[in-house]
Formats: structure tokens, sequence, C-alpha cells
């Protein structure tokens, strides 16, 4: 299947990763209690992750938020909420997962719902940080960073393709 997307980062590579990270995570003295994924591009990863959390012996609630920025686009464009935080994660720590920050104002967004709904504290943890210059918000934590590419696989996707990628790839623009 040579029309698939270039590996850049394969699903071994990924897990050894994501092991690296939670190792770090549950060492934090504010250890999270809840996470919250944004939907849909983070829900692979934060599976992976809060799976990993519980082997740490770090059990985190769940509380989904569903933020739409890009629809069928390759660009962001109004960002739109689906589904806002609920009062579950009222005086809790919180672990705000994403799949890619591009510019961040999805965290920013997603990070001020959850500081209003009454979050202790808010960290930030994505898959890729791609760091541009530009960007209004850095993650606390990332799996990667620096990334030029357009993505995709691990749970995020180009116009609704390529999400279900146990890799993350790379697409020619």
């Amino acid at each position: 299947m040579s029309d698939l997307p270039t590996v850049l980062y394969s699903a071994d590579d990924i897990a050894q990763k994501v092991a690296q990270l939670v190792k770090t995570l549950a060492a934090l003295p504010d250890k999270p209690q809840v996470a919250a994924p944004v939907l849909v591009g983070a829900f692979v990863f934060a599976a992976d992750l809060v799976r990993a959390m519980a082997r740490e012996g770090v059990h985190l609630g769940t509380e989904m938020i569903w933020l739409r920025s890009y629809g069928n686009e390759r660009t962001g464009s109004a960002m739109s909420v689906l589904a806002a935080p609920s009062d579950h994660v009222k005086g809790k720590h919180v672990l705000l997962i994403d799949g890619v920050l591009d510019k961040g104002h999805t965290v920013v967004r997603a990070t001020k719902l959850l500081m209003d709904a009454g979050a202790a504290s808010v960290k930030t943890v994505v898959a890729i940080d791609k760091l541009h210059d530009d960007a209004v918000a850095k993650a606390d934590y990332a799996l990667y960073t620096g990334v030029k590419d357009f993505i995709v696989g691990y749970g995020m996707d180009d116009a609704g393709k390529y999400r279900a990628l146990p890799y993350i790839g790379k697409v020619t623009i």
C-alpha cells in the first residue's frame, strides 16, 4: 500500500515514548487526577496514556472535551465547542491531552474551559508540539517536538483519513 503516509514515528517508538512520559507524569508532586482528552484527535494517545498511568498506579478519571477547529480543512478555522468539561474537574489536577499542538489555540481554549469548570490546575500533554514561533501556547509535555510536516495517524487525521494508523505519519501537501 504505497499510498499510505510516510512513517515518522513507528508504533513501537510511540509506545516507548509514552512509557517514558508516564514515568515523569506519575512522579509529579500534584499527580493528575483527571485526564481530559480533546476529541477527536487525542483519543488514541489518551487511551494509551491513561492505561500506562494505571500501570504506574495513577488511576485517572476521564472528562472528554470536544472542540473542532479544522473540520475538513488542513488549516484552522473558527473553533466550535461541541462538549465542554463538567464539574467533574472541580478542584482536581487535570491532564489536558491533545494530539498535536500546532498554533496552540485549541490548548488555550481547552485550558480556559477546564479552569472555568473549576480545575485546580491544568497540565498539557500532546503527542506532537510543533513549536511554531508564532504559537500562542506550548505544551508542558510532548512525545515529539519540532515536527514541521502535516501529520496523521495515531488519532490524527487529514479530512477524516488515516486516523486509525498505528503510527504517526506525514502527508505530502
